[in-house]
């Protein structure tokens, strides 16, 4: 479930990102080289609102798709297996630490001279 939700939210981040570039506040960035059909039978105003719309409406469906994608993603697998091995660490005894005995000295054998 969750790879549908990334590619429907891939896809929309895709379309905002074209819409965004089209649009021009000013009235002349990308959308005037595509103008010729789009001006001619809708006219520049209504394309520019067509545009807006579509960036408010697929900036709106990606947050909805991110806040919904979040409650398909595994609850407490992982945390639960995490705790049970902290609990287990904590309830068993800590292991003994050995003691190397000191090395042995052994007296002064040297040959007198």
């Amino acid at each position: 479930m969750l790879l549908i939700f990334g590619i429907l939210i891939i896809l929309a981040c895709v379309l905002l990102g074209f819409f965004v570039l089209v649009q021009n506040p000013k009235g002349g960035g990308l959308s005037g080289s595509f103008g010729g059909f789009g001006n001619q039978v809708m006219g520049v105003r209504q394309t520019t609102d067509v545009l807006e719309k579509g960036t408010w409406i697929l900036a709106a469906l990606i947050a909805v798709l991110c806040m919904t994608s979040s409650m398909f993603i595994g609850k407490g697998t992982t945390v639960q297996q995490d705790k049970s091995v902290m609990e287990r660490n904590a309830t068993a005894p800590a292991p003994m630490q050995q003691q190397q005995p000191a090395p042995a000295t052994l007296p002064n054998t040297q040959p007198a001279k």
